[in-house]
């Protein structure tokens, strides 16, 4: 059966849902599933804007066979080539022969890549960055918007009805539940936290990419944003918007403190705690303690990309940073994540090699500010290193005071 939706008068949403994948990209945990986003405009020509995921390929290519209602498909348009959008160009050209396949050079060069095997070049139809298309009352205008997160990607602005169809930006992770328009549900309690993660783990370290692309988009005149992720922004645009500005700069959305923690017996965990109540008591606020070797990195870098501040904390292990620490740090700095400030507190019963390797480590991370020297404990938090976490709390909660009066 079908599972087709109207965007407007004449274009349709015709995704499909993926409630049983566990990890997206086999990497990053997905408690409500995945959507994946495609469309259709109905015109004297008509078209589709990018395809699925294989594992939806069976509804996909019922629900396109569904709005054609027997007519030919003219254009695919082919905003980004990852595999979860392009899976199914292959099926529809064997459906469609005479379809053109709408990308850009790029674009081209990847879809040889993944399918050696099936020459599409007599279908090409290749655009550059501005480059329009007309179907008939609808007329697509090409934005290119590289590295967003693939070098490949484009959005494209349909300019009759102000559509602009993103690709992966302003997506989410989970899978949609009927309600197509971000306006029929509360976004921010269902997608909210998921947006913020799927950005900073997907598109974050492409921090000046979007924001160029940001300012592409500036100069359209936008009514709806329809990402190949989640549910449709046709109204509040300003609330995704102004996140991704925030989140392509870096900037925190908001003072906080997140304590990632690596500790085997308790100790160092017991250390965190006491900080974590002493920054409490100094009326700091939004306090996120979490076990890097039970919570998945995609969550602590989530939170971040939303709080100011960052206090790592380890054991030494085998004379060197506890692997899950290490692990989560190695995922971190990939992201190229920067304006936070951060302190350190490292363990180890012998030889406390942590401290000194997290903070060669830091070191070379830019735009992140140390505030107070490492602190070093030797297994269990001896009684008059209480005053050196007092002080680190001190220091914390005032630079934080100071934040939120600048801001």
């Amino acid at each position: 059966m079908e599972t087709v939706q109207p965007v407007s008068n004449s274009i349709q949403f015709i995704g499909c849902n993926d409630r049983r994948l566990e990890r997206f990209e086999n990497l990053f945990p997905l408690p409500n599933g995945m959507s994946y986003n495609s469309f259709f405009i109905d015109d004297t020509k008509t078209a589709i804007l990018d395809t699925v995921d294989s594992s939806v390929t069976l509804q996909y290519l019922e629900n396109v066979k569904y709005v054609l209602k027997g007519r030919d498909l003219d254009y695919l348009i082919i905003n980004h080539m990852e595999p979860d959008h392009c899976a199914n160009i292959v099926e529809l050209a064997k459906l469609y022969p005479n379809m053109k396949v709408v990308g850009n050079a790029t674009t081209f060069e990847f879809f040889e890549h993944f399918y050696p095997n099936f020459d599409l070049k007599p279908n090409y139809y290749l655009v550059k960055n501005k480059d329009e298309l007309s179907l008939g009352q609808h007329t697509l205008q090409f934005v290119f918007a590289p590295m967003v997160h693939w070098p490949e990607v484009m959005f494209t602005y349909e300019q009759s009805e102000k559509i602009l169809f993103s690709a992966d930006a302003f997506g989410t992770f989970g899978a949609m539940n009927g309600n197509l328009f971000t306006d029929e549900m509360d976004y921010g309690e269902y997608y909210g936290d998921a947006c913020r993660r799927y950005y900073a783990n997907i598109v974050g370290k492409y921090g000046k990419q979007t924001t160029r692309a940001m300012k592409q988009v500036a100069k359209l005149d936008v009514a709806m944003i329809a990402p190949l992720h989640g549910p449709i922004w046709r109204s509040n645009l300003t609330y995704i918007l102004d996140r991704y500005q925030k989140w392509a700069s870096y900037t925190p959305e908001k003072p906080g403190v997140v304590i990632p923690y690596g500790s085997a017996y308790g100790n160092t965990a017991s250390a965190v705690d006491y900080l974590a109540a002493e920054l409490s008591k100094r009326g700091v606020e939004d306090i996120r303690i979490y076990d890097v070797a039970k919570t998945h990195p995609s969550y602590i870098i989530a939170d971040i990309f939303k709080y100011s501040h960052v206090v790592f904390a380890s054991i030494t292990y085998n004379s060197a940073i506890f692997p899950a620490m290490q692990s989560f740090l190695d995922e971190m700095a990939q992201l190229m994540i920067k304006n936070r400030q951060y302190a350190l507190i490292g363990n180890g019963s012998w030889s406390p090699m942590s401290s000194k390797l997290m903070g060669e480590f830091m070191a070379n991370q830019s735009g992140w500010t140390n505030l107070a020297d490492t602190i070093t404990l030797r297994t269990t938090m001896a009684e008059d290193q209480k005053v050196t976490l007092n002080a680190l709390a001190d220091t914390i909660a005032q630079s934080i005071k100071a934040e939120t009066v600048t801001n």
